[in-house]
């Protein structure tokens, strides 16, 4: 009778997931499929990089930059947030304006402390900021084909979700499944619609200064660790947002094996849950019937049972195809769903494991946890 049951409930979770979740399985969201007319004059933007100890990535990300075919007026300000490398030096030495950061103050995430100071900086001359972290490289038309697309269609905030690195083992058994659960928690149709849901990518966004300083500016999510959400949530209730997936915008920071990708993930995992230990228990028991259910009762049940294990197996094989694709991976990835999603379970108690050591949100020496 359990089995029976167990087998029911994880069925239909994946049909739930699948036809009632906005569809964010499709990856059908991608910046290249709707090319918009350039307007008539172009705004200003101000790109702000903040950055801290990114001497082996700047250079290639602050030069992606400076080689944007963007007609209008265009500033790259990278804002260097206390380093002990050199990258605010090799940063201007590429052609960006430096600004030293101030020391941490306090109640504020270091990122967030680094951005809210180029936005001071930057004034009131750009109608754009163009927020962007020291580990992207843009293609040359990123910048014309955002702003093309919040002038079409009047956005208040335009946002890439950059292409992760995918070369390795570890990375390619891992990393298309980061955004395909990004998506199932933000269904990209969901945020792109006029109401709802509010999401964006926090490697490069997009967004109109006087609308950023209506909803009280980067002060006011100053502690945020899932600063790229935050920001859109906050957007959203003045103005329309698009988010979208690119191959325009890519993470050139390589994640050499599967404990640096959980180092990555673990930052933030907890934070989503809000630091709440009941949430915690029940996300592992849904992450459980979700990915883990099904797969077990197809390799060890019996009768009725089994085939819903393998129905569901098949489901989750499918929906995971669309971003394989765009990855460049085998579809045969599909079939290992079950232990990402374990892989990223795992991850989440790990994540708060550090907050209840006080080590949460570590960053370049910092537990921000505690910010938030």
């Amino acid at each position: 009778m359990i089995p029976s049951l167990l087998a029911l409930a994880t069925l239909a979770a994946w049909l739930v997931l699948l036809f009632g979740r906005g569809g964010f399985w499709l990856a059908r969201d991608v910046d290249s499929l709707s090319p918009y007319s350039e307007p008539a004059h172009w705004p200003a933007v101000t790109a702000i990089v903040p950055a801290r100890d990114e001497a082996d990535v700047v250079a290639r990300s602050i030069g992606s930059l400076i080689a944007q075919d963007y007609p209008g007026d265009f500033r790259v300000l990278l804002v260097d947030d206390n380093s002990s490398d050199g990258t605010g030096d090799i940063a201007r030495a590429t052609g960006a304006d430096v600004l030293m950061g101030a020391p941490l103050n306090a109640g504020w995430t270091g990122k967030l402390w680094a951005v809210s100071q180029g936005i001071a900086a930057a004034g009131d001359t750009p109608t754009y900021l163009w927020l962007t972290d020291a580990d992207i490289e843009h293609a040359p038309d990123t910048l014309r084909s955002l702003v093309a697309r919040g002038e079409a269609r009047r956005l208040a905030l335009v946002s890439l979700m950059a292409k992760l690195a995918c070369t390795n083992l570890a990375e390619r058994a891992i990393i298309p499944a980061f955004v395909l659960f990004f998506q199932m928690l933000y269904p990209f149709r969901w945020v792109n619609r006029p109401t709802g849901i509010g999401a964006a990518a926090g490697g490069c966004v997009l967004v109109r200064r006087d609308t950023l300083a209506k909803a009280r500016g980067i002060a006011a999510m100053r502690g945020a660790l899932i600063d790229d959400c935050t920001l859109g949530a906050l957007i959203k209730p003045h103005g329309r947002i698009w988010l979208g997936l690119t191959n325009r915008s890519c993470s050139i920071r390589p994640y050499p094996g599967f404990s640096a990708i959980a180092a990555m993930v673990s930052r933030s995992a907890y934070a989503q849950l809000g630091y709440n230990p009941l949430m915690l228990l029940g996300t592992i028991m849904g992450l459980g019937l979700v990915f883990l259910a099904g797969p077990a009762l197809a390799l060890f049940g019996e009768g009725g049972s089994r085939l819903a294990g393998l129905a569901t197996w098949a489901l989750m094989t499918v929906a995971y195809q669309p971003m394989l694709r765009f990855y460049g991976r085998s579809p045969l990835w599909g079939l290992a769903l079950p232990l990402v999603g374990a892989f990223y379970g795992s991850c989440t108690v790990l994540s708060a494991w550090q907050h209840w050591r006080g080590k949460g949100g570590m960053w370049k020496g910092r537990a921000q946890a505690a910010a938030s």
